[in-house]
């Protein structure tokens, strides 16, 4: 007897020590009342790259107000860290495995890669790029990602300037069976004064099949002012 209710609580606690599962579409979407997130923090840049942040958003401004749209990346270049974790209505899948958790933007097709239990890499060993190299262990209910390696070219956050030592670092879970929530904080030792952080909430899809999204537009360009323009005719 003695045996069976050990064999039972044993069975009990491994499944409660289970991660959870992540796995499935996400969309885009918000949390109001006690389960809202708190806001996000404020952007405080340090001397020049204040002033070259302050000018890019005005430049932008200046572009919406004219009903034009200025271009912070290239028409056809991924999003990348963080940005891509959230396009517009765009949703998100999460296919997850012990060993990785996969993300794939519908916009774009872009795909992440969080390596489980993996030791992070030395910054000199990751090639800058996109998506940089991410690593992630649970803590609980909650995945902790490191991510570093992003490119100086890839537009942050909120168009955020950085360097190719900025940091991310994420807190995944799932506060309700149909609700992601993804705190999201950013530092960067040579641009930001302080960490910022702020949090992505995503809404379950049921039964939803992600589509593919190629950018194949050829009718559009960035002219010398980095504003998007449309080819007419033959042009």
């Amino acid at each position: 007897m003695r045996r069976i209710l050990f064999l039972t609580v044993a069975a009990t606690f491994a499944l409660a020590a289970d991660p959870p599962d992540l796995s499935g579409v996400w969309s885009p979407g918000r949390a109001a009342g006690a389960g809202a997130p708190a806001p996000p923090t404020p952007i405080l840049m340090k001397g020049s790259y204040k002033t070259q942040y302050d000018a890019l958003n005005t430049k932008i401004r200046e572009a919406t107000g004219r009903g034009e749209q200025y271009a912070v990346k290239g028409l056809c270049s991924p999003y990348g860290m963080p940005t891509m974790m959230q396009v517009a209505v765009y949703p998100m899948e999460v296919i997850q495995t012990p060993k990785q958790v996969t993300l794939i933007g519908e916009a774009f097709s872009e795909v992440r890669r969080i390596y489980i239990g993996m030791k992070q890499l030395s910054a000199d060993d990751v090639a800058p790029g996109y998506y940089g190299h991410s690593v992630g262990h649970w803590e609980g209910d909650t995945l902790v990602v490191d991510t570093i390696g992003i490119k100086e070219s890839v537009a942050g956050y909120s168009n955020l300037i950085h360097s190719d030592q900025m940091r991310i670092t994420e807190r995944i879970r799932r506060p309700s069976p149909d609700a992601l929530h993804d705190q999201i904080t950013i530092e960067d030792p040579v641009t930001l004064e302080k960490p910022v952080t702020y949090t992505l909430v995503y809404r379950r899809l049921n039964d939803y099949e992600m589509v593919e999204f190629v950018c194949d537009n050829n009718r559009e360009y960035i002219d010398e002012n980095n504003i998007v323009r449309m080819r007419l005719g033959s042009k």
